[in-house]
């Protein structure tokens, strides 16, 4: 009698889900236009820095609106937000008139409330508890994880290894913001 055939693991499942979506953004992609991305006249490593640089800054204010409405956990969310500021300074498309083509400072990259010209968008409000406030986060790290992974497929060399490190940092952030803090291990 043949062994009975093994459920595929959530590892493997989630390897082909995001094969998948990798292969439908590389084939199908194209502007409102109906013009292959290619075709945009904007090179792909500039709109894939400046989606990811959007997405960082989207990040940072979930951060912000929760450390507002619960300030009590302030302390736990500092360094974890810290790093997603340096991300975004990292993945800010670089300045050519600046020295070594290193990011040109924005408004907004050294303070930590959107601009005063700049109205934030509106987000979804912050759970009304700590506990479910911090697995919103965790959710959202996680949620945009996965996203940096995925799009490593169609990343030029340099920033598929900063979105890997990225993405690799995010998915630490949502262990964190899921763990007790001081139980051992």
């Amino acid at each position: 009698m043949p062994p009975a055939p093994h459920a595929p693991s959530r590892r493997s499942l989630l390897a082909g889900a995001a094969g998948a979506v990798g292969a439908a953004l590389l084939t199908g992609c194209t502007d409102e236009s109906g013009a292959p991305a290619a075709e945009s006249g904007i090179p792909l490593e500039r709109r894939m820095r400046e989606t990811a640089a959007r997405d960082t800054e989207r990040l940072l204010e979930r951060y912000d609106a929760t450390t507002a409405a619960h300030p009590d956990l302030a302390g736990r969310l500092a360094p974890l937000r810290a790093a997603v500021a340096a991300h975004r300074v990292a993945l800010a498309v670089p300045d050519p008139g600046h020295p070594a083509g290193a990011a040109a400072p924005s408004a907004s990259s050294s303070g930590s409330a959107p601009s005063a010209g700049t109205p934030a968008p509106r987000s979804a409000p912050v759970p009304p508890t700590p506990a479910e406030a911090l697995t919103e986060l965790a959710d959202t790290e996680r949620s945009l994880s996965e996203a940096r992974t995925v799009a490593l497929a169609g990343a030029p060399g340099e920033l598929a290894r900063l979105l890997a490190s990225v993405a690799a940092c995010g998915a630490v952030h949502a262990y964190l913001l899921t763990s007790t803090p001081g139980a051992a291990s």
